[in-house]
């Protein structure tokens, strides 16, 4: 069922692109409307679609896909669906004998590449028709399948395992890893990477910072911590404190999540490779990552998330729902639903078809003028 007014409606006569920020707590989707002040447009409501853990969308295709259910080992396996965002009706449904977590999606939209699932045994993500949902092969990688990003051009797709340490990229064309980033602190947990494929962000279970990695040399260049800035994993239960990083679509700053001291912290990264991040802000958050999502049956504590807005003018800080204004580093709008969630992404519009979208995972967007490849 839904509510309100769809993004192909209010767009239909648009002749400049309008955007829409898509947050996915465990009944449904909420559509804001970035260009109007972030209100409200549409309530989509998915029933069937409980323990959320990943969504993506293909403007080439105007279908958006959500994984929920399982991911892997005790919580058994997962289901996906996928959604016609023109005519706002499910297109299918797949249930597998897998489990499923955080997925990507290839540019063209014809191929999502599933992780089994953070609690798996297997260090295995699916690859599966986006057209039918039907799995057609694996990818071997990292331990403990959890979040997944496909380069701008589509030729890599990058695996972070939750018990790996190393964040592995496997070959779109021959399926198999080509290269691993690391040894970083501990697992991987949520990462980004940026246009050209030279550069990983990458966050760790247990350690409040993030490091940078060279893609083409597989070694880690920098480990970023937060002086004045510390946690005890003993007041603090979830196990990531820096759940959450997004480069700015132009590459100039990386915003990191500090889960238990209620920040996010900004960097300066135009120096790199060659010079450090370079702490540039402190943002206070207004609401706080503490207690629980709701409503929410299964991973429910507030672990937080960040994603950039396509223009880069917003940080979405998930499990919060404050939305951080770049240009003042000042919080800016809340969003009731974001607080519930760390799933989201924007998707834009134009005569009433999608014409662009993001990932959950804030990318770099400054496209090489050749394409690099890792070696």
């Amino acid at each position: 069922m839904t509510t309100g007014t769809s993004p192909a409606t209010l767009s239909a006569r648009s002749r400049t692109i309008r955007h829409f920020e898509y947050v996915l707590p465990d009944d449904g989707i909420r559509v804001y409307d970035i260009d109007r002040g972030h209100r409200l447009v549409q309530r989509i409501t998915l029933p069937q679609a409980r323990a959320i853990r990943g969504v993506v969308a293909s403007p080439a295709t105007h279908t958006l896909y959500v994984s929920y259910g399982g991911d892997g080992g005790v919580r058994g396996n997962g289901s996906m669906l996928a959604y016609d965002l023109l005519r706002d009706r499910v297109l299918w449904q797949r249930d597998y004998e897998h489990g499923i977590d955080s997925m990507a999606i290839s540019p063209n939209g014809a191929t999502i590449y599933m992780p089994d699932g953070e609690l798996s045994s297997r260090p295995l993500w699916h690859v599966i028709d986006a057209a039918t949902g039907t799995a057609t092969t694996t990818i071997s990688a990292g331990a403990g399948p959890h979040n997944t990003i496909v380069g701008l051009d589509g030729k890599y797709v990058y695996l972070g395992g939750r018990n790996h340490n190393a964040l592995m990229v496997a070959s779109t064309a021959s399926g198999r890893a080509v290269r691993e980033i690391g040894p970083l602190e501990s697992g991987v947990r949520p990462f980004t990477i940026n246009g050209a494929q030279t550069l990983a962000f990458t966050t760790a279970t247990g350690f409040l910072g993030f490091q940078v990695g060279s893609i083409t040399s597989g070694s880690v260049l920098y480990t970023v911590t937060f002086p004045g800035f510390s946690y005890d994993p003993e007041r603090f239960s979830p196990t990531a404190p820096s759940h959450g990083i997004s480069l700015s679509p132009d590459e100039r700053e990386v915003y990191v999540l500090d889960a238990p001291n209620g920040y996010v912290h900004v960097f300066d990264v135009t120096g790199l490779p060659t010079s450090p991040p370079r702490r540039l802000a402190d943002v206070k958050l207004v609401h706080p990552l503490t207690g629980e999502e709701s409503p929410c049956v299964y991973d429910c504590e507030r672990d937080g998330w960040l994603q950039h807005s396509r223009d880069g003018g917003y940080v979405y800080v998930g499990d919060s729902g404050d939305v951080i204004v770049t240009g003042t580093r000042k919080i800016g709008p809340f969003l009731p639903a974001l607080r519930n969630t760390r799933k989201s992404l924007e998707i834009d519009w134009r005569r009433g078809r999608p014409v662009a979208t993001t990932s959950r995972h804030g990318l770099g967007y400054v496209r090489p003028r050749r394409a690099s490849r890792p070696r």
